[in-house]
């Protein structure tokens, strides 16, 4: 039985091993087990840290992104407003510059009409004109090809000549 019965001496003993065991464990193994399991008690913390720092970039820039896509949207809306507004004014102008170019080019039409017109006119007197000299010149000829007519018409003309 004297196994089962601890000796005094032996418990003793047992107990110092164990303490001085304990106190080894504690200054070599416990310190840097301890330290281990704070260093990584740590690093879980900042990693937690930093995923909720992550998260909330994540929030802050979803919310830029939403933003800037709302600005663009609003850039792209007036981009395209003054496309328009750009478009249509150039269509006004182009169609004032045609009506401009069309009323020139009827006035210029009109002119150059005028002035054909005003050219058949005299064109069309002088040929009137010459005819009538050359009737008048044929109608005298014949008129006159005898001397008592020529007499005649001579004295008819100093007639009608009244003195001032």
């Amino acid at each position: 039985m004297e196994l089962v019965t601890p000796d005094i001496g032996l418990a003793i003993w047992s107990s110092v091993a164990f303490l001085i065991l304990l106190l080894l464990l504690r200054k070599f193994a416990w310190g840097p087990i301890l330290s281990a399991v704070n260093t990584r008690e740590d690093s879980i913390a900042n990693a937690l840290k930093a995923a909720e720092q992550a998260r909330e970039e994540m929030k802050n820039l979803q919310a830029d992104n939403d933003r800037i896509l709302q600005e663009a949207r609003a850039e792209r809306d007036q981009m395209l407003k003054e496309a328009r507004e750009m478009k249509e004014g150039i269509i006004a102008e182009a169609k004032e510059k045609a009506s401009q170019e069309a009323d020139r080019m009827i006035a210029n039409a009109q002119d150059a009409i005028r002035n054909e017109k005003m050219a058949a006119i005299t064109e069309l007197k002088n040929q009137v004109a010459e005819l009538s000299i050359e009737v008048a010149e044929k109608v005298l000829t014949r008129e006159l090809s005898d001397e008592n007519r020529q007499e005649e018409f001579v004295k008819s003309l100093v007639g009608e000549i009244k003195p001032n």
